[in-house]
């Protein structure tokens, strides 16, 4: 007999609510990267100020995913999503009105601490909001396809602001929203805890927080300045913090996290698929956006225009997904998500200096809409795989594996890109350049570009055609790796999860065998 209640009207506006809540803690990462211009001339930051300005947030947030997780289920996900709402709208006013680099850094530090209970609070209250399979995997379906265009869309609203008003503008937009949801949450929102949980294991988040933030920043530091000592100290450090984690969680009484999560296959082959997804959208975002501005000239605010170009396929691909992911078996849903965004890949491969900008968006329209079905899947998986008391310390690995994926896909396919662009210019001799130029104009598509501009006529040109072509190879075959990567991905997925079943792990009886579900997890499950 099926007990389970299904969703009314209150549970689909409290939805709302929470993807709202979402899509501006999304926005957040990425909006200021178009203030940075009107915020420098203000406050005038050094060089490495401006880079813990813009790192700081996700920094934050992602060291902190798992420790909020376990949080929000011991002491309610309501209450906490309400507190981190009030935090949020409060750091926002103060980065609205910083008057120092240092007052900036400390605001966004903030919204990342404030930023870090939401997404697995708001995944944990979905689980329990909508207990019925089949509309649970259609609202995961919603918003993600919300979520998933907030890369789209942050750069447009961030541009429309600055076009409007002063840099602080882009901060000061989700005080309304946070004020909104602090609201309605009491109406809309049930809470859920789990009293058992005990005592917060301190040692155990500072471990993991501290594991998190040097990998996180070593990855990005690597990707930044090339290979350095400190790069590889800081993710040897972050990797042997990590493990020091894991072995804390093996033995302390209440953990942080419930490793025999990871005995259930299809929770750890999502958490590794997720990582993998993400990194390859971050990764071949960031070239196509300066291949939308280095390579074909347009403006920010152009360019940003266009990405909306991608919105409609990812608005077709929600409902499909809400469909098929209850018919097919998540292997197979995985591996054709996957395979979406490898053909995504594959146009992109075929971009020239002077291709169409439709054909451009075509492929990153595939790669969003791929990213959807995976993500959505992904998070259904992840979700029913703990009991739902403990449902948002689950989300939170899946979360923290977006995180990392961010970074490593920043740095792998940015020095993808870095490296063929390098080996296309070293042969490149224009003459009126100075060497500290001439080196420059090796080094970037931006450094070509400013070099370009000290020199005239045919020789300015020809150096302009030089970087263009060379980063447009750099960009097709980094998307010929991703392609190859996903591809690979999606075939072990369809192999490696063929026996997981549709709408849930198998029961406790079954555990024990390779890629079963332990005891604790099947019985969740049920």
């Amino acid at each position: 007999m099926n007990t389970k209640t299904k969703a009314g009207t209150k549970e689909w506006a409290g939805l709302a609510v929470l993807t709202l809540g979402s899509l501006l803690i999304m926005l957040d990462i990425g909006v200021l990267n178009f203030a940075v211009p009107a915020m420098s001339a203000d406050l005038r930051p050094s060089a490495p100020e401006l880079l813990w300005i813009m790192d700081i947030y996700p920094f934050a947030l992602a060291g902190l995913l798992i420790p909020m997780g376990w949080v929000g289920d011991r002491i309610g996900r309501r209450k906490l999503l309400i507190t981190g709402a009030l935090l949020f709208g409060a750091a926002s006013a103060c980065a609205a009105m910083a008057t120092t680099p240092e007052a900036l850094i400390a605001s966004r530090a903030l919204l990342g601490v404030a930023a870090a209970p939401v997404t697995p609070t708001v995944l944990g209250m979905i689980r329990v909001m909508f207990d019925d399979a089949d509309q649970r995997r259609t609202a995961i379906a919603a918003w993600t396809g919300v979520l998933t265009s907030s890369t789209a869309f942050g750069p447009v609203i961030g541009g429309l602001l600055l076009n409007h008003f002063w840099w602080g503008s882009v901060f000061l937009i989700n005080i309304p929203v946070m004020v909104l949801l602090v609201a309605l949450a009491p109406f809309l929102l049930p809470e859920h805890r789990d009293p058992s949980r005990g005592k917060l294991d301190a040692i155990g988040a500072v471990l993991s927080f501290a594991a998190i933030l040097t990998v996180v920043y070593g990855v990005k530091e690597s990707a930044v300045n090339g290979y350095s000592p400190s790069a590889v100290l800081s993710i040897a450090a972050g990797l042997a913090l990590g493990f020091a984690f894991v072995q804390r969680q093996r033995t302390v009484a209440g953990p942080l996290l419930d490793l025999e999560l990871f005995r259930y296959r299809a929770f750890s082959g999502s958490v590794a698929i997720t990582l993998i997804v993400h990194g390859t959208l971050i990764g071949i975002n960031l070239l196509v956006n300066q291949y939308l501005m280095s390579v074909l000239g347009m403006r920010p605010f152009t360019a940003a225009l266009w990405s909306l170009a991608a919105f409609p396929v990812v608005a077709m691909a929600a409902p499909i997904t809400a469909t098929y992911s209850r018919r097919v078996r998540p292997g197979n849903f995985l591996a054709c998500g996957m395979v979406v965004m490898a053909v995504g890949c594959g146009l992109l491969f075929f971009v020239r200096a002077d291709s169409p900008v439709l054909f451009v968006m075509a492929g990153v329209a595939l790669i969003a809409a791929g990213l959807l079905m995976v993500k959505a899947r992904v998070a259904d998986i992840v979700l029913t795989a703990a009991p739902p008391e403990r449902a948002g310390s689950s989300a939170a690995v899946s979360e923290t594996a977006n995180e990392l994926g961010n970074a490593l896909g920043f740095a792998a396919f940015g020095t993808i890109g870095l490296a063929v662009f390098h080996h296309r210019m070293a042969d490149v001799h224009p003459r009126g350049l100075s060497s500290s130029d001439l080196d420059a104009a090796r080094g970037s598509i931006g450094g070509t570009t400013s070099a370009a501009g000290r020199l005239t006529g045919g020789t300015a040109d020809s150096l302009l055609h030089a970087g263009r072509e060379a980063f447009t190879h750099g960009l097709d075959l980094a998307a010929l790796t991703a392609a190859g990567v996903l591809g690979v991905t999606a075939v072990l997925s369809a192999i490696l999860l063929r026996k997981e079943p549709i709408a849930a792990p198998a029961p406790a009886g079954a555990a024990g065998a390779a890629g079963s579900v332990p005891p604790r997890v099947a019985d969740a499950a049920r």
